[in-house]
């Protein structure tokens, strides 16, 4: 397996690029199973999960072509061959499920396994099936699969989430383009890859209402046509590469970051002490003088702080002056990365699911061993503000979220290389 060798000690300075959104992508390309003309996705990320949706799709039935150094995704569902989601690919990624309520609304069946992904917590997929079955769907689990039909079509009903899931919000949604009559989503979930996907839909002949808030309205239509639609920015990318030059030290422009993708995330790097501004093209972030200071953390669906970030915060805090606490609130498993911090020297109490952190003036560099993805990236920051060599091995969960993370760091002076394993 592959593993990252960082040696700590460089402030960065440079331009980082910040690609297309990986958990947007992951839901716009299902969309092209709603309609049986093309559907072509632009600023589309280079990472292996998209890859697997791509396997996926293709062995539905659909055509799945890159282009542009896989900037763009050209795909088309004319003919669905097939209806069943295979374990051998689902497995390998959670987001495979969103396959589910497109395939619903297009063919009335569907047959997808459970999914996987990584392993931070049950993430059950009963809000899914009751926002489906409200619409009309019968759905039985057996032998670990979905077995999913709606031989009469999806009606439209009055549906309100008892949590604001992304992805049943996502595969609802999408479901309800087609269904007959109008589908009320409450509780929906609010983050920016809802809007982006609901903009797509809409380019495509659907007709939403409400995307960014809590109350989404579909109506139905008979079809869907073709479109061309580009993918939001990486917002959790995005927040990744501001953590890395309040953490090293230095100031860093992140071309196409925006500010109101992390409202909350802004938020709190001001309360410790890290400049964010605007610029023309993105977001330049710096620390300009000593360590960050110490702040709580409290995650939370969109608007609020990400989870998806939170790795990476408690990074920066190891180094803060002060203590700081950290809630986790959204994924039961999710401190999995506290132990290897601590192999380089971080102070973190972990009860349930708060972490408190107390400020250390320097990390040491050691062998850690990356759990998730986002844990993957965390170690990967730490070893920019430690002092000697970091290896973090296991690296094949980075790749799933994060294109040529050596090639951005390093090309804002971070020294780091990948090493290749057998």
């Amino acid at each position: 397996m592959d593993s990252i060798v960082v040696r700590g000690g460089q402030e960065l300075q440079g331009r980082i690029p910040i690609a297309g959104a990986k958990n947007a992508c992951l839901a716009l390309m299902p969309a092209t199973l709603l309609s049986d003309e093309p559907l072509t996705l632009t600023n589309a990320p280079r990472l292996s999960d998209i890859r697997t949706m791509s396997l996926l799709l293709r062995s539905l039935g659909a055509e799945v072509a890159t282009m542009q150094d896989g900037r763009v995704l050209a795909l088309s569902s004319h003919d669905l061959s097939n209806l069943t989601a295979d374990y051998d690919i689902v497995r390998k990624m959670r987001a495979s499920n969103l396959v589910l309520g497109p395939l619903l609304a297009r063919a009335g069946r569907a047959v997808v396994s459970l999914p996987g992904g990584c392993a931070i917590g049950a993430r059950p997929m009963d809000i899914h099936i009751s926002g489906l079955e409200a619409l009309g769907a019968r759905i039985e689990l057996r032998d670990g699969y979905l077995h999913a039909e709606a031989p009469k079509g999806l009606r439209g009903a009055v549906i309100e989430q008892r949590f604001a899931s992304v992805g049943a919000t996502e595969n609802v949604v999408m479901a309800a383009t087609l269904a007959r009559g109008t589908t009320v989503l409450k509780n929906a979930a609010r983050e920016p890859e809802i809007v982006d996907l609901v903009r797509c839909l809409r380019t495509m002949g659907a007709e939403i209402e409400g995307e960014g808030t809590e109350t989404v309205t579909i109506e139905g239509v008979d079809r869907l046509h073709g479109a061309t639609h580009p993918v939001v920015a990486d917002r959790i990318e995005l927040g990744t590469y501001m953590i890395a030059p309040a953490i090293a030290g230095g100031a860093v422009e992140l071309v196409g970051g925006r500010i109101d993708l992390l409202p909350a995330f802004c938020e709190k790097l001001d309360a410790a002490g890290i400049s964010v501004s605007e610029t023309a093209e993105g977001i330049r972030v710096a620390r300009a003088n000593g360590r960050a200071r110490a702040v709580d953390v409290r995650t939370a669906v969109f608007p609020g702080f990400p989870t998806d970030l939170q790795a990476q915060m408690m990074a920066l805090l190891c180094t803060a002056e002060g203590t700081s606490v950290l809630e986790e609130t959204i994924f039961e498993n999710r401190f999995m990365h506290a132990p290897e911090l601590m192999r380089m020297g971080a102070r973190i109490e972990v009860h349930g699911g708060t972490a408190t952190v107390h400020g250390v003036d320097r990390l040491k560099g050691a062998p850690v061993m990356a759990t998730d993805l986002r844990a993957s990236v965390s170690l990967i920051l730490a070893g920019l503000a430690a002092e000697g060599e970091t290896v973090v091995s296991r690296v094949y969960h980075l790749d799933r979220g994060y294109e040529r993370v050596e090639e951005k760091l390093s090309g804002c002076g971070a020294t780091i290389e990948r090493i290749r394993g057998e």
